[in-house]
């Protein structure tokens, strides 16, 4: 079971690193995913995205929602962020609100650029991280009317040999088990079948070896 639990680090790790960005991004959150058994939570939907026409899509465990924000919901945004800035103008890579096994990363690419990752509930904030703690909390559990469900055409596929509990599947996909294994391949959504997708890791029985395969959902223009 360790051997399993390392080995989806590993493949989560591989997969975020060499994930492409789509255009346009206006601040991204991820995190949200606990590490267990037969899950690698770096390959998993971004917790939410949202870009610069408004657009936005909010992620799981596997599926995505998308929706639009009107502009002066983007400005109410923008300007909670300014008020970080100026409250923190030194704010480090890191932060802890105190106590919680919480764990996000905030990247903000529009305007003076933003990266932190925050530990522990948002709640226990202390003073001077209370806008930052508020903001956080509302974007992990956002929300908007005109969400409604995504469904990607493309996912990224990504092998890498070892061994996961249960049973196996056999390989499948229209690009090989070599190709995939070196780098992640784009794979549509037809290809992607019946496959589990995001954080669910499947096992695939190929040449006498195990391997753990994940399908990254892609965004429109993302590559992996």
């Amino acid at each position: 079971m360790r051997r399993a639990l390392a080995l989806l680090v590993a493949l989560a790790a591989a997969g975020a690193a060499s994930a492409g960005e789509a255009s346009g991004v206006f601040l991204t959150l991820e995190g949200g995913i606990a590490p267990a058994p037969g899950l690698a939570p770096a390959v998993a939907p971004r917790l939410l995205q949202v870009f610069d026409d408004g657009t936005f899509y909010i992620g799981g465990t596997q599926h995505l929602a998308t929706g639009r924000l009107e502009k002066g919901e983007l400005k109410a945004i923008e300007k909670r962020l300014e008020k970080i800035r100026k409250q923190q103008p030194g704010l480090a890579a890191s932060v802890a609100f105190g106590a919680g096994p919480q764990k996000y990363r905030l990247v903000v690419a529009k305007g003076k650029p933003l990266e932190v990752t925050t530990t522990g509930d948002p709640d226990l904030a202390p003073f001077n991280l209370r806008l930052l703690a508020a903001l956080v909390a509302d974007l992990a559990s956002f929300s908007h009317p005109s969400l409604h469900p995504y469904h990607p055409a493309f996912y990224a596929l990504r092998a890498q040999e070892g061994r996961l509990a249960g049973g196996c599947r056999y390989w499948s996909f229209p690009v090989s088990l070599e190709l995939s294994l070196a780098a992640p391949q784009p794979v549509s959504a037809a290809a992607a079948g019946d496959w589990p997708t995001g954080a669910v890791a499947a096992s695939v029985c190929a040449n006498d070896k195990s391997y753990v395969v994940t399908l990254r959902p892609l965004l429109p223009g993302e590559r992996p």
